[in-house]
């Protein structure tokens, strides 16, 4: 997969991984890869709510600060 994912493909991607290892379908010779896969893709995804969350918060206080100019 190249750089340019996204959340939902990256969750897929995870639980997939996540699969392989759990039903041992994963050889030892990729598995430390998909380990390191798991892990970039799991701190894009962690980066992504936090980005989000923060993006919400803004938001909410712009809605905030016009019902106390309005009020």
């Amino acid at each position: 997969m190249n750089d340019a994912i996204n959340y939902k493909n990256a969750i897929a991607e995870i639980e997939s991984i996540v699969e392989e290892i759990e039903n041992e379908t994963v050889d030892v010779d990729v598995l430390a890869e998909k380990v390191k896969r798991a892990a970039h893709l799991i701190k894009f995804c962690k980066a992504k709510l936090k980005t989000t969350d923060n993006e919400i918060k803004k938001v909410l206080k712009e809605f905030e600060k016009e019902d106390n100019a309005s009020g």
